[in-house]
């Protein structure tokens, strides 16, 4: 049986698709990041994949802030299965185009995506617009102190009013602090695991003491030459 292909996108476009590792994938062939990754390799941070297989139950309910193109967002969709569900948020225009797409490829009916970002209370934010049609990390994107870009709405964890809450998962850049003080309460009664990036030496000290103030032991995922990921588990 011969591998199956995806018909290559215009050249003329900045979208490609690429038959994956965990399934098909709209990716753009600008970004420097996960696209260049994808486009590479079929797969993005597999360690992660293989930690997330080992922490995520089926039946579960995940937060995702910071869910880009949906490489990790289809991934639990599979692990939380059809009694399970994801509630992914990416603030960036067309990369959250790219997620729903993806969401869309892999069939994924139990995944939530909400064009926004995660923070301390509801409100707005500017977005700076990336050019798709050139190259860029589009996933390292940071919106702390943002004064220009196109008004994306700002949402709290604690507004999803959840019934359970089995995983939380951050990647936005530098504000997870006050993603997680939007989300204590939905912390407090459901007691999820967290993992959350820490890449950000100027706010590390303030997250490490806001996650031990929530009565969590933390432990290092490293990823590369440096701790960025870190697993959150309570006492």
């Amino acid at each position: 049986m011969t591998e199956p292909r995806l018909p290559r996108l215009s050249a003329e476009g900045f979208n490609d698709l690429a038959m994956c590792r965990h399934g098909p994938m709209l990716y753009n062939r600008n970004d420097r990041y996960i696209g260049a990754s994808l486009r590479k390799y079929g797969e993005f941070s597999p360690g992660e994949s293989e930690m997330f297989r080992q922490i995520v139950p089926a039946g579960a309910t995940v937060v995702e802030g910071g869910a880009n193109i949906g490489v990790h967002t289809v991934e639990l969709s599979r692990l939380v299965g059809p009694e399970g569900r994801v509630i992914a948020f990416e603030p960036q225009r067309i990369v959250f185009q790219a997620l729903c797409a993806n969401l869309a490829l892999n069939s994924c009916v139990n995944v939530h995506a909400f064009q926004a970002g995660i923070g301390e209370a509801p409100g707005e934010i500017s977005v700076p617009f990336l050019p798709p049609d050139q190259a860029f990390n589009f996933g390292a994107l940071s919106l702390i102190g943002t004064t220009a870009g196109e008004a994306t709405p700002v949402r709290t964890i604690d507004e999803l009013a959840l019934t359970a809450c089995h995983v939380i998962k951050l990647d936005i850049e530098g504000m997870e602090v006050e993603a997680l003080a939007g989300g204590a309460q939905t912390i407090a009664a459901h007691r999820p695991l967290l993992y959350i990036e820490n890449d950000r030496q100027a706010r590390s000290e303030e997250l490490l003491t806001l996650l031990m103030s929530c009565n969590y032991r933390l432990y290092w995922r490293n990823r590369g030459r440096f701790p960025c990921g870190s697993i959150r588990r309570r006492f």
